[in-house]
Parts: structure tokens; sequence; C-alpha cells
């Protein structure tokens, strides 16, 4: 792919970030892909204080 392609495309979505790692959870773990995403959809106030970098 040319540089100029690869500047063009938009990040993932926050939907697909987190199906792509409730999937990968699941087959690491062998639970359900959508009971892990729902987890990960849930909004947690234990870490709310923490920023992440962007």
């Amino acid at each position: 792919m040319s540089p100029v392609n690869a500047s063009k495309r938009k990040p993932p979505s926050l939907e697909a970030v987190l199906r792509a790692v409730a999937s990968s959870t699941a087959v690491e773990t062998g639970q359900n892909v959508q009971v892990l995403e729902q987890k990960l959809k849930q909004k947690s106030l234990r870490f709310a204080h923490i920023k992440l970098a962007r």
C-alpha cells in the first residue's frame, strides 16, 4: 500500500476495537464473545480517574 492510501484510512471505531478485543479474549479463554463485549462496554467507575494517552 502506498503512503498516500495509508493516510486516507480512517481509524477503527470504538465498536470495532471492543469487538476485536472481545473476540481475541474469547478465543484465548473459551468465554462467550457477546458476554465479554458487554463487559467491555460497561462503564467502570473503578479507574474513572485515569486518562489514557492519545
